[in-house]
Order: C-alpha cells, then structure tokens, then sequence
C-alpha cells in the first residue's frame, strides 16, 4: 500500500513548461526573464528584525489568558546594536452584544501599551478570524494581538530598514490602521506561502527549480516577489515591501542554522519565544494562589479534554 501511495504521489508531482502564478485572482506567467540577480553593496545599513511569541495561560470555552511578547533586533554589519521588547498579558471574555458574540479585551502591559482594545474588540463571526460555518474559537484573539503588537513595534524602531516576519497584507480586521504606521522602509519576508500555480504547485518549488545560480529575486508586482537570499539555500521565501534592502538581507542570511533566512528573524523568534517551561511557571503563579482557587476550579469543570489527555 506504501509503495502505491507513493507512486500516486511522484505522478502528481508535474512541472509543465508552461505554468503561471495564481496571485490575488490574476495569472502571472512563469518567465526566467523576470528572475533579478540580488548583488552585493558596499555600504552598511541598520537593519530591524521584528517578530512575536504568545503562550496561552490559562483557557476556558468563554475566557482566555495570553502573554503575548514581541521583540525587536537591530543589526548593522551582522553585529546586533539595539534591541526592543515588549510583553503583556492579554484577557479576553465572551460577551453578548448587538444581537452576536462578540470577543472583548483587556491588555495588561508590562511596559508602554502598544495596541488598543477597542481594535482587537470583533465578533466571533468575523471572516477574517472564523474557519468554515462554526464561529471562531476565543483563543484567535491572541493572534490578532500579538500581529498588531509587532507591527506596532515595528513602526516605533529607528532603523534604515524593518523586517516583519510573514507578510504585509492585511488579514484581520483593524489590521490596517497598524499597517499605515509602516514607513516605506519596511518588508517583510514569509516562510511558507499558500500561494499556487496554474499546474496545482507551489510557486517556491517551481521557482527553486528553475532559478539561476547565486541569489535573485523573482517579480510578481512591483511590492511581491520570492526570493532567494542565499546562492546554497534550499529554500525559496516570499518577500513584500521596500526591495532596496535585498543585498544587505544577503550578508545576513549565511547562518548555517538556517541558511538562506536572515539570522536577524531567526534570533528574533528565539528571543519572543515563550517555552513550555516559561508557560507552565506562568501557569503556576496563577492556579497555585489560594485566592485564585475559584479560577482553578472552573478551568477544571470547563476542560473536559484536559482529563482524557491525561489518561493517554
């Protein structure tokens, strides 16, 4: 059975002569014309790398407790110069309203607030957070707020130029009111993309395939493009916003724990990470409090999955 499945899967991997990029309902044809060389430069610039991390501390089916971290890296040269944090916890409830259910928030900052409930306030019916017919689940809402946290931080950080991990677009609502804080300075670069081409691949491995030697970009619009940053990388990262930072991405992206993605990302995710370890004693300090035994004692009554879990 093994071996038929694998054949089946070998027969649909195909790469037509002809295929073209599905990209926001249009159809770019795949040409190595529009492949761009990415050369080196002799100037330094400081460059910003920003991404996020979250860990949820505590969840039940109408409430949930988040800390949320963002961090921020500046590199010059490959030597990191500066760096930004910013973590608060994020507590939100159900709550009935105009005729829906709708997801409310509180942030407790650990230090400058850097985003506004009432953006983060947004019924569980919204497209942008809701996956088939059910409506979205609460803990969603730890996304939208540590996206617009790191975008948010990002806009505050002097640097020639900002890296966001993921993308540019807007995905939730509210998203772009962070978005338009963005100088032109800024980009981001993703590392996976749902994006398809004609034939039913992805554009990264058809790219990969077909790219020249050393690093290039490939153009899809004039703000899109996939690149690849490293001439021995393996992989192939879809990239948004200013281009004129490409070369200087290059001499950061040698890091053999990853070779070809910016060392600057990489770090950056570390440091935002929260651990299972850092979760757990987090956890702690809440449920073990005597005061607190009320909260832990409805978690318990609510989690009836956290029991069949246990048992293996």
């Amino acid at each position: 059975m093994i071996q038929e499945i694998s054949q089946h899967i070998k027969k649909s991997l195909v790469f037509p002569e002809n295929d073209s990029i599905i990209f926001n309902n249009a159809l770019y044809p795949i040409t190595r014309d529009n492949f761009i060389p990415i050369l080196p430069l002799p100037q330094a610039k400081t460059i910003a790398f920003i991404d996020g991390g979250q860990a949820e501390i505590l969840s039940a089916g109408n409430f949930c407790l988040s800390f949320i971290r963002v961090y921020g890296i500046v590199f010059k040269e490959n030597k990191k110069i500066q760096d930004s944090k910013n973590e608060f916890y994020l507590f939100t409830k159900a709550v009935w309203k105009n005729d829906d259910l709708f997801y409310e928030s509180r942030i407790f900052p650990l230090a400058e607030k850097m985003i506004e409930e009432y953006d983060i306030l947004i019924s569980s019916n919204d497209s942008s957070i809701k996956t088939g017919a059910e409506r979205a689940p609460i803990s969603k809402i730890a996304n939208i707020a540590r996206r617009f946290a790191e975008i948010s931080l990002a806009s505050t950080i002097a640097a020639d130029f900002i890296v966001l991990d993921g993308t540019l677009e807007k995905t939730f609502s509210n998203e772009d009111k962070y978005l338009e804080r963005l100088g032109k300075n800024s980009c981001a670069l993703a590392k996976s993309s749902s994006l398809f081409t004609t034939s039913g691949n992805s554009p990264v491995i058809v790219l990969n395939k077909i790219g020249s030697e050393g690093c290039w970009s490939y153009n899809i619009t004039e703000k899109t493009s996939f690149v690849k940053l490293n001439s021995k990388a393996k992989h192939v990262f879809r990239f948004e916003g200013n281009k004129d930072i490409l070369p200087f991405l290059t001499e950061n992206s040698a890091d053999a724990l990853f070779l070809g993605y910016p060392y600057g990302l990489v770090l950056a995710d570390q440091l935002a990470r929260v651990s299972n370890t850092e979760k757990k004693s987090l956890q702690m300090q809440f449920l073990l409090k005597a005061e607190n035994k009320e909260i832990a004692a409805y978690l318990h009554a609510t989690n009836a999955h956290d029991i069949l879990d246990s048992k293996g």
